[in-house]
Parts: C-alpha cells; sequence; structure tokens
C-alpha cells in the first residue's frame, strides 16, 4: 500500500467530499494518511480526523507563514496532544522566506522553528520541516537544536542534491509529491537520481501540488501512484518496489503507526 505522508484534508477544499474521499483510499491502494497540521485551526482539526478515521494519523505544529498563531499558550497545548497514540510527529514546522522578506519575521520563524524540534525531541517524535527559500538557516537551525538525535523528512524538496545529500547524512528523509512529474523538475528529478530510494518519501501536500496530468487541480492522495511510477521510472525499479520501499521508510520513521 502507498503509504502518504503529508496532506492537508482540513483544508476548507475538502469540505464538500472529505468522506468520499478518505473512505476511498484504502480501495484505491493508499494506506495510512498523515494529516499535518499548519495554523491553530488546523491543529484542532487534525485531532479530530484522527479520531474519526482509523487510517489518519497527524502531525501537529505551527508552519511558519502561520507563525502568529504559536505563544507559550499553544506550544504547551502541541506539547500536550503530541502524547496522542496517533500524533506521529510534530509538524508541518520550518523556515519559509519566499512569501516574507520582513528580518524580525525571519527571526520569530527561527525561534519558534527551533523550539518545536525541541518539543520533538521531548516527544520522541520525528519532524515533518517546511523550506522554502531558506536552505542554509533550516541547516544553521537544525544543526544548533542538535537535530540529529531525532530524525524527520524534508517536505517537499526543493533545493540542491548536495543538500539532500548533507540532510540525509543528519538522518533526514526527502518527501517528494507531485512536483516530481513537472516538465520543469529538473533539479527536483536530479535529486531523486542520486539520493537512495531508502531515503524517499511520498506526500502530496494536498490540496495543493497536484501531479500531471492534473496540474493546477485541487490535489489528493488518490493522484499519488503517478508519483510512485514517475519515482520508479527515474531509479529504474518496478512500481511494486519504489511502492514497498517508500511504505516501509515512513513506517521506518514514523514507528507509532500499527
Amino acid at each position: 500500500m502507498i503509504f502518504e505522508t503529508h496532506a492537508h484534508y482540513d483544508d476548507s477544499r475538502f469540505d464538500g467530499d472529505r468522506d468520499v474521499i478518505l473512505n476511498s483510499l484504502s480501495e484505491n491502494g493508499i494506506g495510512a494518511v498523515i494529516n499535518c497540521a499548519a495554523s491553530a485551526s488546523g491543529n484542532y482539526a487534525t485531532i479530530e480526523l484522527v479520531q474519526r478515521y482509523p487510517h489518519v494519523y497527524g502531525a501537529l505544529g505551527i508552519h511558519p507563514s502561520d507563525i502568529d498563531d504559536i505563544n507559550e499558550g499553544f506550544y504547551d497545548w502541541i506539547k500536550s496532544h503530541a502524547k496522542h497514540e496517533k500524533i506521529l510527529a510534530i509538524g508541518e514546522i520550518g523556515l519559509d522566506y519566499y512569501w516574507d522578506k520582513d528580518i524580525e519575521v525571519q527571526k520569530k520563524q527561527r525561534y519558534w522553528f527551533g523550539r518545536q524540534i525541541d518539543l520533538a525531541k521531548e516527544a520522541g517524535l520525528p519532524v515533518i520541516v517546511h523550506s522554502r527559500e531558506a536552505a542554509a538557516d533550516t541547516m544553521q537551525v537544525l544543526k544548533e537544536h542538535h537535530a540529529k538525535e531525532l530524525s524527520g523528512v524534508i517536505h517537499c524538496y526543493s533545493y540542491s542534491k548536495e543538500m539532500a545529500l548533507e540532510f540525509i547524512k543528519m538522518g533526514y528523509y526527502i518527501g517528494v509529491g507531485g512536483v516530481i512529474t513537472f516538465k520543469n523538475a529538473r533539479k527536483l528529478i536530479e535529486t531523486v537520481e542520486a539520493v537512495p530510494l531508502e531515503r524517499i518519501l511520498l506526500e502530496t501536500d494536498c490540496p495543493y501540488m497536484a501531479p500531471e496530468p492534473y496540474r493546477g487541480k485541487r490535489n489528493s492522495s488518490l493522484y499519488l501512484p503517478y508519483v510512485v511510477e514517475k519515482i520508479a521510472m527515474i531509479k529504474g525499479v518496478s512500481i511494486q518496489e519504489a511502492e514497498q520501499v517508500t511504505e516501509a521508510n515512513a513506517r521506518a520513521l514514523f514507528t507509532k503507526v500499527k
């Protein structure tokens, strides 16, 4: 079965057919799903989703673009709910310098990124890292907070193959989604060629980043076979092997999955 390691089914774009999609995944070859929180409301919704659907697990955390949602009180809320049996990781956390160039905002992002890494270490959970146009600072914060003591995934990877190998040396996985199918995905294709299949995780980031031939439309876990097919082609393995290895990778990282 395909293991979906990064989705946002709390998004309002699924309000009309959330049940239909989530209940149809198994019959379409999709097994476990991790719903990744981003905002405060997304954290609350993630807890509701994991309680409602047996195959849906969760990650709790505040996305860098929603950094105003976190304070000491909400940090404590995440800390307490991270003990839930179906919460597998702290995420989606990290840095995003694409949307906000303000130095003070970026400083705040780095502070709370580090704090949430510390929370993950204390909770004994891996991290799901968002990093956009912030490669050097992402690496620096991870090193400053001794993130080698835990593992995680660099979600929606967009940097060079050389940096991917550095993250792998630190014990991290590389998240690959629909972008790998795009015609302009040369850099990501080079990364997938360079890194071991045993360090790749499948993800959608749905409702965003739908693969070809659905680019520009709402994404869902049902489109993951297109990602598997492309990775298999790049790595020169069968689709079945690509699916099995990436599922084993996800289960090795997210150890609380039954």
